[in-house]
């Protein structure tokens, strides 16, 4: 065991907010996790924690039967990289059996050890021993997951940037140039450095959108993704503003959008290095590499239309979001294209109770103002800053940023949302 920074920081925070951003964590890397629990709402946590994307590289395993079961096993097996182990016990009898442990832990093996004594000088003698963290239980896995994160990796790294996935739940459903005109309200409105991937090889609009036409791009990027760094990245991508940078797509039909999975995330993960922001503009196409980059983004936003085909593809991709993402704030749904005449529309009250989730915007229906930006390689807040579609933009960015307060899961918003779309909700 090696000791470790103080990071005790008192009882456990309470669970994940709904309506806060989820944290960023760095993922925590290629390692063997065994842990050692005594109750069976411990084991639950931690089996929780393992399942989250955070922790998709790591190999977890849960065993009942606290330190003493801990010893037992390690005896006649080479211990993992790190070890949970849990305890109800206090005073001579725990500091007698982590000394046990210690006898049978292998050179550089991490401990943390879960307890359920509130107490600083408990704290201090653990780590004077080589234990490397304690946590105090009742905890969350998100605790658990940061906890681990600060074993493996390099406080003095830079921060790595949050990514915003933005999917259609259909084609033409306006998720894109949605995509685009958040990523330019945090780098215009909110001053934060943001770059825009365009994923969408063959039919990507970014280059169009902010009417840019470069030689290279992110289709160069993902030949060699082991080759990618600061260097590469800076000559692939354009400097559209100060903040602002471009990965756009070739727009051509010279690649398919079979992307390797692989690649893809290596891209990601070396943009977030560089960037506070990353907005992934996704293809409306459903594969394993979507499928990854979607479930493993900080936050997710689903852009739908009013219809039943909008409302079954919005409802199983949160379905999907729910089941493996448990410890994650749920994705934002914006309603597109609301209010187009003599077309039969499902209310977005209705809407919101058949997904059970809340639009976090309902944006009217406005070909002019679309019709102009695209057309003229603008974004919407250069043609009509005054519109409320813009204003309703510009609060979505500050939410998928935590610069602004999320929609509660109630009838609160519809008011809201009535403002935007220029009606009342009933």
């Amino acid at each position: 065991m090696m000791n470790a920074m103080p990071q005790y920081d008192g009882p456990p925070a309470e669970g994940l907010d709904d309506e806060m951003p989820t944290p960023v964590f760095k993922p925590v890397p290629r390692i063997t996790i065994e842990a050692f629990c005594e109750m069976p709402e411990t084991g639950s946590a931690i089996q929780r924690a393992s399942e989250d994307r955070r922790l998709a590289k790591a190999h977890l395993t849960v065993h009942m039967g606290g330190i003493p079961a801990a010893v037992s096993y390690f005896r006649d097996t080479a211990t993992p990289n790190l070890i949970l182990v849990e305890t109800r016990q206090g005073g001579e009898q725990l500091f007698g059996e982590l000394a046990a442990l210690a006898e049978v832990c292998d050179a550089g093996t991490k401990v943390i050890i879960i307890g359920h004594l509130n107490d600083v000088s408990v704290y201090r003698e653990m780590i004077r021993q080589g234990v490397n963290e304690y946590l105090v239980a009742p905890f969350s896995p998100l605790q658990l997951i940061e906890s681990v994160t600060r074993l493996y990796v390099d406080p003095d790294a830079p921060p790595i940037g949050r990514s915003v996935a933005f999917i259609g739940a259909r084609g033409g459903a306006g998720s894109s140039t949605l995509a685009h005109n958040v990523g330019w309200s945090i780098s215009e409105a909110m001053r934060e450095d943001t770059t825009i991937v365009d994923l969408d090889l063959p039919f990507g609009t970014a280059g169009l959108d902010f009417n840019q036409d470069p030689v290279q791009g992110i289709a160069d990027a993902l030949v060699q993704p082991d080759r990618l760094d600061d260097v590469m990245l800076e000559r692939l991508t354009v400097k559209y503003t100060s903040r602002l940078s471009l990965f756009t797509a070739p727009g051509t039909l010279e690649r398919d959008g079979d992307l390797d999975a692989d690649a893809c995330e290596s891209l990601i993960e070396v943009v977030r290095e560089t960037c506070p922001v990353v907005i992934i503009d996704m293809p409306h196409i459903w594969a394993p590499w979507t499928k990854r980059l979607l479930l493993s983004a900080d936050d997710i936003v689903i852009t739908t239309t009013p219809d039943l085909a909008g409302l079954r593809n919005t409802k199983n991709i949160v379905d999907l979001l729910k089941q493996t993402r448990a410890n994650d704030t749920l994705p934002h749904v914006v309603l597109n294209q609301v209010g187009v005449a003599k077309r039969p529309e499902i209310p977005a009250k209705d809407f919101a109770e058949a997904i059970e989730v809340e639009p976090t915007l309902v944006l009217p229906f406005n070909p002019q103002l679309f019709g102009t930006a695209a057309n003229n390689g603008q974004m919407l807040d250069e043609v009509d800053p005054k519109s409320k579609t813009v204003l309703g933009i510009k609060h979505l960015a500050g939410i998928v940023t935590g610069r602004a307060e999320a929609p509660r899961r109630s009838k609160s918003l519809l008011p809201f949302l009535g403002r935007l779309t220029g009606r009342k909700e009933s």
